[in-house]
């Protein structure tokens, strides 16, 4: 670490590793919410149950505080590659700068457009234009995700450029570019993994009102549709799209699925580490517990599968934290797993009947919501430190990448004024938010008094 704390590199990746970090605590749920709020809008045109459009407009609330803060905290990522990564842009903006536009001209236009009227136009409206309302943000935040996403996928997967005259890159390809397969499968292992974090808040908030005893209907509301969300995203975090995700790393970045293994020496039947400490020194995995033939069949389909070991590349091709990029990926699936046993046994208990009354149950819901944010980090922790020492994979380093005129000191002195304005900027989000989720949903249909939360 000492050794990297006078290169401006590092601290720059630092800047925008915060940034970056910070920032995606909000579009997650955002993108996570979407389809919650179309889902109830449309059950409430089916059925006419006043109770779903109490729930639309509680949390498009929840939703219009997130993008608020979301765009807040995503400007500064987009001032920073002009700032702290000028080099890269140079190099690469002839591409990348083509889904980052398309991202704010259609995307984020489209979601900010209807979000207000979404909140404030349901009178105006009517039913089936508000319904339609929420079908454009629903829309625009994935759409947009999707833009964000295929500009990093070619940052992991190049494909459908071209090296112009003065050395920079173009777009040979647009629809090769934007039809990126590593787009297609990030995406959709994204999104799922917004679709868990969505739903443990959901569900959260459900857990809590049960516990005190207050809003049952919109109580039993959240607690069903954020279960059963839950139980399905969480899965299909996992397979496929996890899946899918791994197969992907282990055919074009053979290296990073090595690192974030531990897996230092090549050879078939390798196995996946349940347990294990990777030890550079010794070029080894201490105290290993693995499961036989694992990682051959999760990443190339067959158990004889030859997976290749780090030892087999140069050490400067090798991510330049395996240590920490080991962790990450480990944890990460560690939470999935915990995601899918938690709401498998939450739905199994509301099929009972007895979700309502399981106080153990419902506390354990209510404080898991943070751990899907945690994870979605370390899984974005994982696709980045894996991706090093390449800004793109392959093709531009990223030592090569950062402005060399900004000096350590004004890096620094930034990263501290994002330190104390996002501090000061998530506490007035969680009072907002808090201040929402005590007034509770509003102007509640009324309810038969044997109607329970867990039914």
């Amino acid at each position: 670490m000492n050794a990297k704390l006078p290169d401006p590199a590092f601290w720059s990746r630092l800047q925008f590793a915060f940034t970056l970090t910070y920032h995606y605590l909000f579009p997650q749920l955002t993108m996570g919410l979407a389809w919650f709020l179309v889902y109830w809008k449309w059950r409430a045109l089916r059925t006419g149950d006043e109770n779903y459009n109490c729930a639309v407009r509680f949390w498009a609330k929840i939703f219009g505080l997130n993008f608020a803060v979301g765009v807040v905290t995503g400007i500064p990522m987009e001032f920073q590659f002009g700032t702290n990564w000028a080099d890269f842009t140079r190099y690469a903006g002839g591409v990348i700068g083509q889904t980052l536009a398309m991202e704010g001209m259609f995307a984020f236009f489209l979601e900010s457009a209807f979000v207000g009227v979404l909140i404030w136009g349901e009178n105006r409206l009517g039913p089936r234009y508000h319904f339609m309302a929420a079908v454009a943000v629903a829309l625009g935040s994935w759409l947009s995700g999707y833009f964000i996403l295929v500009t990093n996928a070619f940052m992991q997967h190049p494909v459908g450029y071209r090296i112009e005259a003065d050395g920079s890159l173009g777009i040979a390809s647009a629809a090769a570019y934007l039809l990126n397969r590593w787009a297609w499968v990030q995406f959709a292992h994204n999104q799922m993994a917004a679709v868990v974090t969505g739903s443990f808040v959901v569900t959260a908030v459900g857990a809590f009102y049960v516990l005190r005893g207050v809003h049952p209907a919109q109580a039993k509301l959240y607690l069903r549709a954020g279960t059963i969300a839950g139980l399905i995203a969480s899965v299909l975090v996992a397979f496929p799209t996890g899946d899918q995700q791994a197969k992907m790393v282990g055919k074009h970045q053979p290296v990073t699925l090595a690192a974030m293994e531990g897996r230092f020496v090549g050879g078939p039947m390798a196995g996946v580490a349940v347990i294990g400490q990777p030890n550079l020194a010794t070029r080894r995995l201490d105290n290993p517990i693995e499961v036989p033939g694992a990682l051959s069949f999760l990443a190339y389909g067959t158990f004889q599968s030859y997976v290749h070991g780090l030892e087999e590349y140069p050490e400067d091709a090798w991510p330049d934290n395996i240590e920490l990029l080991y962790y990450a990926f480990h944890l990460m699936i560690t939470l999935g797993t915990i995601f899918i046993i938690l709401m498998a046994y939450a739905n199994f208990q509301n099929w009972r009947g007895r979700l309502g009354s399981s106080t153990r149950l419902l506390w354990a819901l209510m404080l898991a919501f943070p751990f899907p944010y945690i994870a979605n980090t370390l899984g974005w922790m994982t696709a980045e430190l894996g991706r090093q020492p390449w800004l793109i994979y392959g093709l531009f380093h990223t030592r090569d990448g950062h402005s060399k005129v900004v000096s350590n000191g004004n890096i620094i002195f930034t990263l501290i004024g994002f330190l104390g304005l996002y501090f000061v900027l998530g506490l007035l989000f969680l009072y907002l938010v808090g201040r929402e989720i005590g007034h509770g949903p509003g102007d509640e249909a009324p309810v038969s008094h044997n109607e329970g939360p867990s039914s």
